[in-house]
């Protein structure tokens, strides 16, 4: 399995923005397959965007299409979330997610993926 840490989190003013890191070790499959998640108090951990390959690209939660962005650094074994126009409604604790197992869901649904990161706070106040 993958090991997965995030780090980045803050808080910040509405509208601002922040840069997420999730530094990857060990093996995965695929190492392109890796998602980021969010989990709010009292709700459940959602799918924020996933980076796929070949024809599948990238997808993003409605919530976050045109403000968030995902991407890759092979070089430096690390993913990365980056967050603008920041609203109070994207307060959550953010995940990376790798060890993607197609048998669990599609990409949003947390059981689809068997590593997890420890998790980092982001706070967006008004």
């Amino acid at each position: 399995q993958v090991q997965l840490v995030e780090s980045g989190g803050g808080s910040v003013q509405a509208g601002g923005s922040l840069r997420l890191s999730c530094a990857v070790s060990g093996y995965a499959y695929n190492y392109n397959h890796m998602a980021w998640f969010r989990r709010a108090p009292g709700k459940e951990r959602e799918g924020v965007a996933v980076n796929g390959m070949g024809i599948r690209g990238t997808s993003y939660a409605d919530s976050v299409k045109g403000r968030f962005t995902i991407s890759l650094d092979n070089a430096k074994s690390t993913m990365y979330l980056q967050m603008n126009s920041l609203r109070p409604e994207d307060t959550a604790m953010y995940y990376c997610a790798g060890d993607y197992r197609p048998s669990g869901g599609t990409w949003d649904q947390e059981g689809a993926w068997r590593s997890w990161g420890q998790g980092t706070q982001v706070t967006v106040s008004s």
